[in-house]
């Protein structure tokens, strides 16, 4: 009650013209802001506690705590308008962490306009996704279990984006990627699922190793590991250790928003249940290590090195998962390297420094509307087609299922960048934003946002056109039909978000105001190489070209229900370039032979040693026990001799 009581008091201060005091420290209800993580992670532990009795309602529970936390993180959100943009970041302590000698370190949480982004993207688009759910896993026995994981999900994800220091995003980070691998195999009764939760976590453990590192190299560098100690200990620090930490939490940032070379698990991941795919792998998680990379602005501001690299991985990553989404059939796949190539947008914008912070972060909102709309209605066609991902026994569906094809449709032409759409406004200011420079970078980064533009809406418009329309290849026994309102409401949300939400933040530039406190604003003019104007119409154009290509191929043209052998390009996007050969040939047979070279090694040698010399003690001591035979002139004989050596020993020392 005094929560509601304070946020009604804030409130009535704004509209009457006046702001909340600003104060360093938590204050209203930034005091409450550990409600954020505690409301959906008592959801989760009621509701894997308490068993069975809790399976008719618990699943209701978990959706109340997620909305719960969206009222809390609303709360601190209008609350921060009241501040001045430089007061703007409330630090609200916890309790003492770790008191280790002269480092010690508390726990506290970090309420600033890049936390709140997140806070409202992860629990808003999460607390429709938990709604979508009551639909999707109505009859699903397990379905209490299954909320419990979405619950855990969301509090280790806004733990990973309030947290203050690396060290406690990094117990955040582990939390999300246990509630991954278990929503990824929830059906692990299925071998294939389960293999596929396996290959998330092991990738996830190599960037978590870089993560681990870094988080070491803080501590060696600057004796702390919080955000503030660390920012300002960057300007003192050594180049090369700035470098390596900036390396270590890209290493990081791959792993967690499956960015090359640690993206091979995100298509496997598609086997867990279709709302698992939109909040995991479109809205949240994924976009994990773009929010650690933005976070970590000030290192990698002083390590150009390590920014370059970063442009480079979203470069790669971008053209890599745009070819693999041009050969997948299976829908869900499809926009699984969807995901992957728009998060490489993301982290290639990050690259760029001051000029393209905000505008990662822009395109990272809107991607979480569209991308989810289209995940909950890729959903939603499954349900209506016998639970197929195949798309090539899809066709038509636009006139069975109007509010999915019109809601997907939105999302579509969102990841398009069709105007007024809210891609338009965020993917294109990246473009924008690679094409700026000098040399030779904004032509190689620029070219290949431009070429991952037009492969974008190929790809998204094969999709589209294979699934709604065309004719018929619908398998006799498929009776398509829309999905109930449950999920159909949370669909019709996200897709007003991508048609809308660009329209709000981009045109005002009223997020770029809003990050500016933290990642800074553009100082000074960046003029692209092409102009803004001449480079919006040749982008248009390249996509209009894409989406001509996939008309005349997938909907004037005849789609055939098995997929053609392919020329060789094809055939490697099928395999996904052959990143999995790959893996296995660079990384996991080396890796076999080393444990097997030093399971050798400890067994032969480390054991070995030990057990040489106990042998050795033993034989020793079994022969001595012989001596104790209880013979009265065995023991003379050896008191003698015994003797005689202290004589002789006497004797050679005179």
């Amino acid at each position: 009650m005094s929560l509601i009581v304070q946020v009604a008091t804030d409130q009535l201060a704004l509209v009457a013209g006046d702001t909340v005091p600003a104060v360093h420290g938590a204050a209203g209800i930034t005091a409450y802001g550990w409600l954020l993580v505690a409301l959906p992670l008592l959801g989760a532990a009621i509701l894997l506690l308490g068993g069975r009795r809790t399976d008719s309602w618990g699943p209701l529970l978990a959706v109340a705590m997620s909305w719960a936390a969206f009222l809390v993180g609303l709360g601190i959100f209008l609350q921060l308008l009241g501040y001045a943009p430089e007061e703007r970041a409330r630090h609200l302590h916890l309790f003492s962490w770790v008191p280790a000698g002269q480092f010690n370190l508390d726990a506290g949480m970090l309420f600033d306009p890049l936390s709140l982004c997140f806070v409202l993207l992860i629990t808003f688009v999460g607390s429709l996704i938990h709604v979508y759910s009551l639909g999707y896993m109505e009859h699903d026995p397990d379905k209490r279990r299954f909320f419990a994981y979405l619950n855990l999900f969301v509090a280790a994800m806004l733990l990973l984006v309030t947290a203050d220091s690396y060290l406690l995003v990094y117990v955040g980070w582990e939390g999300v990627g246990l509630a991954s691998y278990l929503l990824i195999g929830f059906w692990n009764w299925n071998p294939p699922y389960a293999s596929a939760a396996n290959k998330a976590f092991v990738a996830n453990r190599v960037g978590d190793l870089g993560m681990g590192v870094a988080i070491m190299l803080m501590f060696w560098q600057f004796g702390a590991v919080d955000f503030r100690t660390v920012d300002a200990g960057v300007a003192h620090a050594n180049q090369g250790a700035l470098t390596a930490i900036g390396l270590f939490l890209l290493l990081a940032a791959c792993g967690k928003s499956a960015q090359f070379p640690l993206q091979s698990w995100l298509g496997d991941a598609m086997a867990g249940p279709t709302p698992v795919s939109a909040l995991i792998h479109a809205a949240t998680m994924v976009t994990a290590g773009v929010y650690l990379v933005v976070r970590s602005h000030t290192i990698f501001d002083a390590a150009p090195n390590a920014q370059t690299a970063v442009v480079i991985v979203g470069a790669i990553t971008l053209l890599f998962g745009a070819i693999v989404g041009c050969a997948k059939d299976d829908i869900k796949k499809a926009l699984a390297a969807s995901t992957m190539s728009q998060i490489g947008y993301m982290m290639l914008a990050a690259g760029l420094g001051p000029v393209g912070y905000a505008f990662a972060i822009f395109h990272l909102l809107t991607h979480g509307f569209f991308k989810a709309g289209m995940f909950l209605g890729a959903g939603s066609v499954m349900h209506g087609m016998n639970d197929s991902v195949d798309m090539r026994r899809f066709g038509n569906l636009s006139g069975v299922m109007k509010i999915t094809w019109v809601t997907f449709g939105l999302g579509w032409l969102a990841i398009l960048g069709i105007p007024p759409f809210s891609g338009f406004w965020s993917k294109d200011k990246i473009i924008e934003s690679a094409f700026v420079g000098e040399g030779w970078r904004p032509w190689v980064f620029g070219l290949a946002t431009l070429i991952g533009a037009g492969i974008t809406a190929f790809y998204m418009s094969r999709l589209f056109f294979m699934t709604f329309h065309g004719e018929k290849r619908w398998p006799k026994d498929a009776h398509p039909h829309e999905s109930p309102a449950l999920m159909t409401y949370p669909m019709i949300v996200l897709a007003a978000g991508s048609a809308f939400l660009g329209l709000i933040l981009g045109p005002t530039n009223g997020l770029l105001h809003w990050l500016e406190p933290v990642v800074g604003g553009h100082e000074g003019e960046h003029h692209p190489v092409i102009p803004a104007v001449p480079l919006m119409i040749i982008t248009l154009l390249v996509v209009a070209a894409g989406v001509y290509y996939a008309w005349m191929r997938y909907w004037r043209d005849r789609v055939p229900t098995t997929a053609p052998a392919g020329n060789l390009v094809t055939v490697a996007a099928r395999n996904d370039l052959y990143q999995d050969q790959v893996n296995e040939g660079l990384l996991m047979r080396p890796g076999i032979h080393l444990t097997r070279a030093l399971v050798f090694a400890d067994k032969r040698g480390v054991d070995g040693a030990v057990g040489g010399l106990a042998a050795l003690i033993g034989g020793t001591s079994a022969r001595v026990r012989k001596l104790q035979n209880g013979l009265a002139r065995s023991y003379a004989l050896t008191m003698l001799l015994g003797v005689l050596l202290l004589v002789g020993a006497v004797w050679v020392m005179q």
